[in-house]
């Protein structure tokens, strides 16, 4: 993995590339307060070098982290977790009580994600997945909450893009760690109108009614910016939110258009959601060349398309 980069926000906050696929795709934010810190999510196990190198830049030592919080445990974002816990001996990992068998025994979420990628590619992507021993997992409970350096953090649970979805509400900052509950929002879109954002369907759990419920929650809390896994710290989050809420039916509404298709469903999907999105991106003022935008946005109209097919699959039956 390449060195360390990093984003660094008041209160503590710093943005790790986790060099996931692409530069500024995948982020691990690290917290530090009062001497002690924590990161949320991890990255794949090849990010775990980038990531002691931030807890080093911030003269800190692997003790001194208390935490690892794992919004959910899709592989780009705890997949690294098991690795990670070897270096720091008094962390424990807090994960959502339906993700915290897929740590201790990986294998399911390992053959679910080479189905999606396959073998080589799997391999490329997160390398090895160390289980995590039981007596160092968390189950956390929604409205649990815990201290980091004399502050509080909140943790809420957030369905709709996966059932073992939660995010971390952070008083000090007045912020939210929202893993992929409020979307993805790369920074290679933004533009004089700001951040440009959308949702992540991906397989298994995608739940559009839960979806949006989980964007209100979040929003109650009021947050002055909010800190995505893909694509970091976005403010405007009131207009984010309504965007959100637009492009989550319109996502559904290309799936139910789709739904006819039979074999070619997902290409349907693909194509339909790739041209609606490309409108969308350029609408926001993007200027960037045509295969760059198709290149940014590729994988995840590929997953998104697959999130989609599941649901419709299970609201059709």
């Amino acid at each position: 993995m390449p060195e360390s980069t990093a984003l660094h926000f008041e209160h503590g906050i710093h943005a790790i590339d986790t060099h996931y696929v692409r530069p500024l795709l995948d982020a691990s934010h690290l917290l530090v307060r009062a001497g002690r810190a924590a990161f949320v999510d991890t990255g794949t196990s090849h990010s775990v070098p980038g990531l002691l190198q931030a807890l080093r830049n911030q003269d800190l030592d692997p003790g001194d982290v208390e935490y690892v919080f794992l919004t959910h445990v899709h592989l780009d974002h705890a997949g690294g977790a098991g690795a990670l816990l070897k270096h720091l001996p008094n962390a424990r990992v807090l994960v959502h009580p339906r993700g915290a068998a897929h740590l201790v025994n990986p294998d399911k979420l390992i053959t679910g994600t080479k189905q999606v990628y396959g073998e080589r590619k799997f391999a490329e992507l997160y390398g090895e997945i160390p289980p995590i021993a039981a007596q160092r997992i968390v189950e956390v409970q929604d409205n649990a909450r815990f201290r980091l350096g004399g502050g509080e953090l909140l943790c809420i649970h957030t369905p709709g893009h996966a059932l073992h979805h939660y995010c971390i509400v952070d008083g000090d900052s007045h912020s939210v760690f929202t893993g992929d509950s409020f979307g993805i929002s790369y920074r290679v879109f933004d533009s004089k109108n700001g951040a440009f954002i959308f949702p992540a369907t991906t397989p298994t759990h995608f739940d559009p009614q839960q979806a949006h419920a989980s964007l209100e929650r979040i929003m109650d809390f009021e947050p002055q910016a909010c800190f995505l896994t893909h694509y970091s710290r976005v403010t405007d989050v009131q207009r984010l939110c309504t965007d959100m809420h637009m492009r989550l039916d319109a996502f559904v509404r290309i799936a139910r258009e789709c739904a006819a298709q039979g074999a070619q469903r997902r290409a349907c999907m693909r194509v339909k959601m790739h041209a609606y999105l490309l409108q969308q991106v350029r609408e926001h003022g993007c200027t960037l060349d045509q295969q760059t935008v198709d290149t940014w946005l590729e994988m995840d109209v590929e997953l998104n398309a697959q999130g989609l097919a599941v649901w419709l699959d299970r609201v059709q039956r």
